[in-house]
């Protein structure tokens, strides 16, 4: 019986060894950019250049958005294609566009009453945003049409450092820990953050970087792994479903993610 016990545990200790993510590399495509913030699977491309203007590259055509009277683009969210979020941190401003780079709806956070200074935006479900109030240390869930709040967790005592969200989770990454919040707002998860500095979100894996390292959390797990991948410099990732892409010096290159 015991032999059997020592058997069943060899097996089991086996089958979790084989579990190692790997990022295996596919190829690489140039792309003059100043920052890339997100490729979906039929290789459309979202990316600013130096003079802060935001691209939508396809193979067939490119299409162009630029507001001059708020500069520089901090973050875009490229999660709903129709409904492309970019925000102006220092304007305090979102813009929200649609497919062809139009803008449908512009969020002055500076002329909102109550008065919010947010840090960080993100896509929520129908006309919502993920935002982090500053002054108050809290995440909202922001409906940009009616003005109000539909909901708002607990304050965060740690300065965020990112913030990923699709229309049934967010990720608010701080320096303490990783929070998982649902679309009710309910902390789902809670992890201890040992030095990521930055995520990466898609339907399926949560990535994260660590110095010059990427760690996996996949859904509906909670066990962060580490990525085999090729030593290089990462300035920029994204990934997309099973790839993962990383940006340095012009080069977009792309892996493939296998987990067994």
């Amino acid at each position: 019986m015991r032999i059997l016990l020592y058997i069943i545990l060899g097996l089991g200790y086996l089958l979790n060894a084989q579990i190692a993510p790997k990022a295996v590399f596919k190829d690489s495509t140039k792309i003059d950019a100043k920052s890339i913030f997100g490729v979906d699977t039929f290789g459309t491309f979202y990316y600013t250049t130096e003079d802060n203007t935001f691209y939508k590259k396809t193979k067939d055509t490119i299409v162009t958005y630029t507001n001059f009277q708020l500069n520089e683009i901090t973050t875009a969210n490229t999660f709903n294609p129709l409904k492309i979020n970019l925000f102006y941190e220092d304007f305090n401003t979102a813009i929200i566009l649609d497919n062809r780079l139009a803008e449908i709806f512009k969020i002055d956070f500076n002329t909102i009453l109550p008065y919010k200074n947010v840090s960080f935006i993100s896509t929520g479900f129908d006309n919502t945003l993920w935002i982090f109030n500053q002054d108050l240390q809290q995440l909202e869930l922001y409906d940009y049409i009616t003005n109000k709040i539909r909901l708002k967790t607990v304050p965060i005592q740690s300065q965020i450092l990112d913030l990923k969200s699709d229309y049934n989770y967010c990720y608010m990454l701080t320096e303490k820990y990783l929070y998982i919040y649902n679309y009710f707002g309910s902390l789902v998860e809670k992890h201890i953050n040992p030095g990521f500095e930055k995520m990466a979100f898609s339907k399926a894996y949560l990535i994260l970087k660590k110095e010059n390292k990427l760690y996996i959390l996949p859904k509906n797990t909670s066990e962060i792994m580490p990525i085999e991948h090729p030593n290089l410099l990462i300035n920029q990732f994204l990934v997309t479903n099973e790839t993962l892409y990383i940006y340095n010096d012009g080069m977009l290159s792309r892996y493939q993610l296998k987990l067994e």
